[in-house]
């Protein structure tokens, strides 16, 4: 497997800086200019080496001469399984801004002493890296401006971010289930804003918090295709007798922390829960508490879905939950006008259910919006039957007829009363409140349904056989309508 220095000659091509210009034109007809210095010295400043079995770094003084310029480098899908090789790349490019590190099994401990920090370093991407808690907070300590990290895929079911040596009252009673973390941290990296966790096995939102109080001003937070359940910690908090629960807002990290999930998340602002397993409205009760909490993805969740609602009138019921929500699943902002109907909807949606089963937050909205009435339920639909007169000649009969026949499905049903076939059958129709003002009007077209014709119980159609005539003349086929129904008498 080659080295980083290995790959770089691969895909750069071997600098000779000892050859003169006139070896390096040999065999060349056209004059070119010869820089002094090979401009494949140094790489760019962008390094991918995606997928090229890269195992080791290589030569040091080699890799300090090509890649100090290097701000972003990518190896994601390599053979690095030492830290001792990760380390012996990252400490000669003191200048990097980005590293993604994804798919490199990463699982071994650090066992070298660092000595070095990347001060500029803003984002790092450590996915199915399956790198383990211990290695991530020695990483920390040495990225003293890391912006963004990504933990994606890394097979996680608890969070050890905090310092297990220190000590407390649930220690001492052999608590294995303690929560006295969030003051007892070792560290808190206060610059991380954007933290990635997506595709990992924790289940609990007592473990997820204890990102937030090891990153107190992150802003964002991806924990799609988690299998979490609630957001509720209440239930575990019961197997910690030694905590107070009681809500202080001005010390929310303190001992006497509550059992609220959104303590951790004062600066969260975007929170994705997509593909999780939340399925009750409870939980975005819970959401709506966040103080900071502007945008929120909840698509795949079970929550609201199958046959009880469709999509629209899901989204209506999260919308009206979530009162300082600014974006919902990625859409655009949410108008004044979208919350305002959300709002008056989820007001009507539990009007008729029992009081006890109405959320608080109806109570909140009928103080906002009053008590509605419920809308009238409009079926703008045509009649399905009528009832119409039909007259052919001298013989005149009440039908009931399905408006969604054809005019010639319906022809064809006449025959009998008609006593001629429909191939020589015309048909007039006449609305009855219309009849003196245009008269009848002529069903020219075979496929079309006789509720578009706006028909109603009461009109009329006239049934009159095709005149007995010599075949028309050019003249006499292009008649107009109104000369068609003078033809009949009509």
């Amino acid at each position: 497997m080659p080295s980083l220095l290995e790959a770089l000659e691969q895909k750069y091509g071997e600098a000779d800086s000892d050859a003169s210009p006139d070896e390096a034109s040999e065999g060349i007809s056209v004059a070119i200019f010869v820089p002094c210095k090979s401009p494949r010295a140094l790489v760019p400043a962008l390094l991918v080496l995606n997928d090229c079995d890269i195992a080791t770094a290589g030569e040091k003084d080699a890799l300090v001469a090509k890649c100090s310029n290097v701000e972003e480098l990518d190896l994601a899908k390599n053979k690095l399984d030492q830290w001792t090789e990760v380390f012996g790349i990252l400490e000669h490019m003191p200048r990097l801004k980005f590293v993604n590190l994804s798919f490199n099994v990463l699982s071994s401990p650090i066992e070298v002493s660092l000595d070095k920090r990347w001060e500029e370093l803003r984002n790092l991407v450590l996915n199915s890296t399956y790198v383990n808690w211990e290695s991530v907070r020695k990483i920390l300590e040495h990225l003293p401006s890391l912006e963004e990290l990504h933990l994606s895929l890394n097979d996680y079911n608890n969070v050890a971010l905090h310092n297990t040596s220190s000590s407390c009252a649930c220690t001492e009673n052999k608590n294995d289930n303690c929560e006295c973390h969030s003051s007892a941290l070792e560290k808190k990296h206060s610059v991380i804003r954007i933290l990635h966790f997506t595709g990992n096995l924790v289940q609990d939102w007592k473990e997820v918090s204890k990102l937030g109080y090891a990153f107190p001003n992150l802003e964002s937070l991806v924990v799609a295709e988690c299998p979490i359940k609630s957001l509720d910690i209440a239930a575990e908090a019961k197997e910690c007798p030694n905590k107070n629960y009681e809500r202080s807002e001005s010390s929310p990290e303190s001992s006497s922390r509550s059992e609220s999930p959104h303590d951790a998340f004062r600066s969260l602002k975007i929170l994705n829960l997509n593909s999780t397993h939340l399925s009750s409205w409870d939980e975005i009760e819970r959401l709506a508490r966040f103080p900071a909490l502007q945008c929120v993805r909840l698509q795949g969740c079970p929550l609201g879905e199958g046959n009880e609602y469709t999509e629209h009138e899901r989204r209506q019921l999260l919308i009206a939950r979530l009162p300082n929500v600014k974006t919902l699943n990625g859409g655009g902002v949410i108008s004044a006008e979208e919350r305002e109907d959300a709002e008056r909807a989820f007001i009507r949606y539990y009007m008729d259910k029992p009081e006890s089963d109405r959320p608080e937050r109806y109570f909140e909205l009928v103080q906002i919006h009053g008590k509605l009435d419920p809308l009238v339920n409009v079926d703008l639909r045509p009649e399905k039957r009528v009832k119409i007169t039909f007259t052919c000649g001298s013989n005149s009969e009440v039908k009931s007829v399905d408006t969604y026949r054809t005019v010639s499905d319906l022809k064809t049903r006449l025959e009998t009363f008609a006593g001629f076939p429909a191939s020589k059958m015309r048909l007039f129709y006449v609305d009855q409140d219309l009849r003196d003002i245009q008269g009848p009007e002529l069903m020219r077209f075979a496929s079309k349904q006789l509720f578009s014709y706006n028909i109603r119980s009461g009109d009329e159609i006239i049934i009159v056989c095709k005149m007995e005539n010599k075949r028309r003349t050019h003249s006499e086929s292009n008649i107009t309508e109104k000369q068609e129904r003078a033809m009949y008498n009509l």
